[in-house]
C-alpha cells in the first residue's frame, strides 16, 4: 500500500471524517450535560411547583389572631406565615424589638409571652391566640424607667443600641425564671434552687448577642437588679 502525498484527495477525506466524529463527539457530550443538568433541576423541585407557576402568585391563608400586647388587645387578620416579630413591626409599629439574624441566633428580637421569653423571629403570631406579649415599649417609658432599664443606662450596658431592647427583655426575664426556680445547666442538680449569681446569669443570657462587646456592663446591670455582685 503507498502512502498518499500530501494534499492528496485521501487525506482531505480522512480530515474531514475526523472533523465530524470530534463534532458528533462534542453536541454528544453537551447534550448528555444538558440533560444531566435538567434532571438535577427537576428533582430539586417541589412538587407542584409547575402547577403553582401556572396558577400564578400563591394566594396566602388569612387567619384571626386576638392577643394582648403591653396591656393592650389587638384582634388582627394575618397571613397564617406571619411571625410574631412582624407582627410586632409591621402591623402593629412596635419597632423597639429588632429584627437581626432573623434566624433565632442572636437574641435581639427577644420579647416575654405569657412570662417566659422568647424568640419572636421563631414562632408565627396564630401560635400564640390569648397570649400576653410584652416588648421593650411595655416594660417602661422614658418618664418612668423599667429597673432593668434604669441599670443599663447607669452601667452603659449598651453601645449601638441595636441589640438593648432584646437584652433587657431577656435580662428582666432571667431574673423572674431564677426566682421561680426554674434550672439550668450551671448548678450542680438540677433540683437544686438556683441563685443569681454572676455565673447563673451569665449562663442564662448565652443566647443574647451584643455584636459591641458590652457584656461585662450588662452582668453589672443585671448584679444590681438582683442586689447582687457581678
Amino acid at each position: 500500500m503507498g502512502i498518499d502525498p500530501p494534499g492528496s484527495t485521501n487525506e482531505h477525506r480522512d480530515l474531514e471524517s475526523d472533523m465530524r466524529g470530534s463534532i458528533e463527539f462534542e453536541l454528544t457530550r453537551r447534550g448528555v450535560l444538558a440533560g444531566t443538568a435538567a434532571a438535577v433541576a427537576a428533582t430539586g423541585m417541589p412538587s407542584g411547583v409547575g402547577a403553582q407557576e401556572a396558577a400564578g402568585p400563591e394566594t396566602p391563608v388569612m387567619s384571626k389572631v386576638s392577643l394582648k400586647v403591653n396591656g393592650q388587645g389587638h384582634a388582627l387578620e394575618l397571613d397564617a406565615r406571619t411571625s410574631l416579630l412582624d407582627l410586632l413591626r409591621e402591623h402593629l409599629h412596635l419597632t423597639g424589638t429588632k429584627k437581626g439574624c432573623d434566624h433565632g441566633q442572636c437574641g435581639a428580637c427577644t420579647v416575654i409571652v405569657d412570662g417566659r421569653r422568647i424568640n419572636a423571629c421563631l414562632t408565627l403570631a396564630i401560635m400564640h391566640e390569648g397570649g400576653d406579649v410584652i416588648t421593650i415599649e411595655g416594660l417602661g417609658t422614658p418618664d418612668n424607667l423599667h429597673p432593668m432599664q434604669a441599670a443599663f443606662v447607669k452601667y452603659d450596658g449598651y453601645q449601638c443600641g441595636y441589640c438593648t431592647p432584646g437584652q433587657i427583655c431577656s435580662a428582666v426575664a432571667v431574673l423572674d425564671e431564677i426566682k421561680a426556680g426554674i434550672p439550668s445547666h450551671v448548678g450542680a442538680s438540677l433540683t437544686e434552687q438556683p441563685e443569681a449569681t454572676a455565673t447563673e446569669m451569665r449562663e442564662r443570657m448565652s443566647g443574647n448577642i451584643c455584636r459591641c462587646g458590652a457584656y461585662s456592663n450588662i452582668a453589672e446591670a443585671m448584679a444590681d437588679v438582683a442586689g447582687r455582685t457581678a
